[in-house]
């Protein structure tokens, strides 16, 4: 399931760069390459976006031991949605580069990682609802400070939605933020990574 996962990631974060289109004057190449800068912006937000989703859902599933047909079915879901970003990303770029309908364009890309972390946490809920799921792998402290990552995501991911809906620049703005914190990694993770690491060398 985890690789098949990996192969949506990979397809969609391929496609991001493919909706990049060249300038077609190329008598005007650079001022062309110039333009495109809304384009260039929705896919490095994207694609780093998504790079955290494929992060995330490894950290997710690396402590899920199996999976049901419960769990089966809300990744499947989260998939559908992974497959879609290039297209909302498509639509925000061609937003801002046309200057019109940029607040549903942003309200559209936000609302679609919204969507992917609603399913991150009801998998993880689901799974930790039922520890037979879990591996041994994470004790109580490393599933309280995955759960509150994952509730976090859900507010900041709406509130940049909501507030792109008003100010299209700030609402993509509080979205990159998004990406930059969430880039470091979970502190209760790591505590639990080091206690194990450290009984090993000790025993």
């Amino acid at each position: 399931m985890v690789a098949f996962s990996d192969g949506v990631v990979a397809i969609a974060v391929t496609l991001l760069v493919l909706e990049i289109r060249p300038p077609r004057d190329t008598g005007h190449l650079l001022h062309g390459l110039v333009t495109l800068w809304p384009s260039y912006l929705a896919y490095i937000v994207t694609f780093m976006l998504i790079g955290q989703v494929w992060a995330n859902h490894h950290v997710m599933f690396d402590h899920i031991r199996s999976a049901d047909r419960m769990v089966l079915f809300l990744n499947t879901v989260l998939l559908m949605d992974i497959a879609f970003l290039p297209f909302a990303a498509s639509v925000l770029a061609d937003a801002f580069r046309d200057g019109g309908g940029q607040r549903v364009a942003v309200v559209l890309h936000g609302a679609a990682f919204e969507f992917a972390a609603v399913l991150f946490n009801m998998i993880w809920w689901y799974a930790r609802g039922d520890r037979r799921l879990l591996a041994a792998t994470i004790d109580s402290a490393g599933v309280r400070a995955i759960s509150r990552r994952f509730r976090l995501a859900l507010a900041w991911l709406g509130a940049g939605t909501l507030i792109g809906a008003l100010f299209p620049v700030l609402g993509v703005a509080v979205i990159a933020a998004f990406v930059l914190y969430y880039w470091l990694p979970i502190e209760g993770e790591i505590q639990r990574v080091k206690r194990r690491v450290g009984r090993g060398r000790q025993a």
